[in-house]
């Protein structure tokens, strides 16, 4: 789950919204976990009990997947995304 501080929230909103459109994200202040933000349709799926999450083979990945798996590698390619880490 990636983590913004709520200082990056007011400077990079887009950035932010953007990740939460994928998955959680952790909002922290003073470094302390604070707020998680996501998307409408995983909290609700969250909170009707409908699990988000689902297992597939490369070789059988639904099209929306493997688009958001290339983007994310392209990403990486370009070097961006290595600063999230901890």
């Amino acid at each position: 789950m990636r983590q913004f501080t709520t200082g990056d929230l007011n400077k990079q909103v887009g950035d932010v919204t953007d990740a939460a459109t994928r998955e959680p994200v952790v909002l922290t202040k003073h470094r302390k976990p604070r707020f998680v933000l996501m998307s409408y349709e995983y909290y609700e799926q969250m909170r009707t009990g409908g699990n988000p999450r689902s297992a597939h083979r490369a070789s059988e990945m639904p099209e929306e997947h493997k688009k958001l798996f290339a983007a994310e590698i392209d990403r990486l390619a370009r070097g961006e995304g290595y600063d999230d880490e901890p």
